[in-house]
């Protein structure tokens, strides 16, 4: 193949450069690792990607297979490319009329010989031919003059035959410069594997960091919906609670309006009568005529006795309208607590991003638990497993941990609870007691928990009971840790989820899940299934 068709075999399509770190496409073609990299960061928001050259598509980001065959050849051209180009700046040394280039100098004259001088060049021993070069000088010896044969391997130096016979390096141990090239190149050869492998493994590092800023931020995005979502919904909840508080605030003013209204015209009526008998009785007082007024009814006949039962009548009305509060603020108490739980439940839905995976240890349960096969299920039995007796199990309560232990981050677990039957779930670390009435979850300054007895429920750390005001009528149950926030929290699994309760501690050892099921009395029916 000419030089002209191999260099257009490694120009890469997107810059037309010879390739560099070339790598290939599922379709076959090749690109430079950096150009096709900067092409499909152009296309990562369509979902769709496609090949530059043949324009196939594909539904997922390509993976980049580094093309090392081609690799080689683009190296191995470019470094011909390099000496083609130093040789052809190299003209011959006796072409003075036009510059003609040199294809090799000779050591002894010092001088670059084109085709023509170099057959009629002298082929004595003494004339050494080399690859064209403008620094022939340096090829001779700068103190006596002579052609560098040997290599010093104490100077680490090249160096004629006066260097060694009666120089500076006499004495010295020396290598033919052919021998000491060739070591050189094998010492050269393993430092570029050295390198070569340094080199792939950073590749793959960033090829593997890139996949992690891209999978990073594809999670950004998603967790920028969600909240998006999420506090569409907020402004969507608050706005409907507005509207129904306004519209009851707006009710309950018009109706103490039309009450006050009809109590107005009423007294309104009353007031003109008054002012009517008030006038009457003036009448009579101002005249002089005695018949005239004792023929008048008696002044008390003037007031109407059912009149004033009912003059009682509206004022005790109008007192009782009085007495009354203006607004019923139950409705309004009632749509803020709405509030609070829709916030609480919003908290619990962007606590974490997926469920924790617990699976129970049977080399902690005691042996009035039974573990199902899928370690999900605990179940109290009357019926003795015959488990061996270790410092691991529980002697004296029916509880299990798991298996797991959390260290560290931002975690959470469900469990479905037996309606029937008492029962305590929570997290200990493992140094917790194995027998006891302290080895009981909540009981002991290392261990947290949720508790129902006797149908009433509380949460218990250090043997300090805190009773819920609240009942809980959900058989499932949210347990959230926060390691180093040092927040465990539990809420109700209900629509929408309540917050219970939530401890604060500085957790100095692995967290486990811990159950305890159907204590005091044996019940076989008693079950609390860790949910997946």
């Amino acid at each position: 193949m000419a030089s002209a068709d191999l260099r257009d075999e490694l120009l890469c399509s997107i810059c037309l450069s010879t390739f560099k770190d070339p790598v290939m496409l599922r379709c076959g073609h090749n690109f430079c690792r950096v150009c096709i990299g900067r092409v499909l960061d152009t296309q990562d928001g369509f979902g769709v990607y496609s090949c530059p050259e043949c324009r196939e598509e594909f539904q997922e980001r390509p993976t980049l297979m580094r093309n090392i065959n081609l690799h080689n050849v683009a190296e191995r051209f470019l470094i011909t490319q390099q000496e083609q180009e130093e040789i052809t700046g190299i003209c011959c040394t006796y072409c003075v009329d036009s510059p003609v280039p040199a294809v090799r100098s000779c050591l002894l004259c010092e001088a670059s010989l084109c085709d023509k001088h170099l057959r009629s060049h002298s082929k004595s021993p003494e004339h050494v031919l080399s690859e064209p070069s403008t620094s022939l000088e340096k090829r001779k010896c700068s103190v006596h003059k002579e052609l560098l044969k040997y290599y010093c391997t104490r100077d680490a130096i090249c160096i004629c035959v006066s260097c060694s016979l009666a120089g500076e390096h006499r004495g010295h141990q020396v290598e033919m410069l052919d021998e000491a090239s060739k070591k050189k190149k094998e010492k050269l050869r393993n430092v570029l594997q050295k390198l070569t492998t340094k080199r792939e493994k950073t590749e793959e590092r960033v090829r593997s960091l890139e996949e992690r800023w891209r999978k990073a931020q594809e999670k950004a995005a998603g967790e920028a919906e969600r909240v998006t979502a999420l506090c569409t919904d907020i402004r969507r909840r608050v706005d409907d609670l507005e509207k129904k508080v306004l519209s009851e605030i707006s009710r309950q003013e018009k109706e103490e309006s039309l009450s006050l209204s009809a109590l107005i015209h009423q007294l309104e009526i009353k007031k003109d009568e008054l002012s009517r008998k008030m006038r009457h009785i003036e009448e009579l007082c101002n005249m002089t005529d005695p018949l005239t007024v004792l023929q008048e009814p008696d002044t008390g006949d003037l007031c109407d006795p059912e009149e004033e039962g009912g003059d009682e009548d509206t004022w005790g009305h109008d007192k009782q309208l009085h007495d009354g509060d203006d607004l019923d603020v139950a409705v309004i108490s009632h749509t803020l607590h709405t509030l609070c739980d829709v916030i609480s439940g919003i908290r619990s839905g962007i606590y974490v991003e997926d469920p924790a995976d617990i699976l129970l240890d049977v080399t902690t349960a005691a042996n009035n638990v039974l573990i199902s096969d899928d370690l999900k299920t605990a179940t109290e039995t009357e019926e003795n497993q015959k488990r061996p007796e270790t410092a691991e199990r529980f002697q004296d309560y029916p509880q299990v941990m798991s298996r797991r232990g959390f260290t560290t981050g931002r975690h959470y677990w469900d469990v479905e609870i037996s309606r029937s039957g008492d029962w305590r779930v929570g997290m200990c670390y493992p140094s917790i007691v194995r027998m006891g009435w302290q080895s009981l979850i909540g009981n002991n300054n290392k261990s947290w928990s949720l508790e129902r007895y006797n149908n009433e429920y509380s949460v218990i750390h250090d043997g300090k009971e805190i009773q819920l005001p609240d009942e809980i009528c959900s058989d499932r149950v949210r347990i959230c840790l926060d390691y180093e926030v040092g927040q465990l929290s539990f809420y109700e699994l209900c629509d929408p989820i309540r917050h219970l309760h939530t401890f604060t501690a500085a957790f100095s050892e692995p967290l486990h899940a811990a159950l305890c099921v159907g204590y005091p009395l044996v019940c076989s029916d008693d079950w609390i299934r860790i949910c997946s």
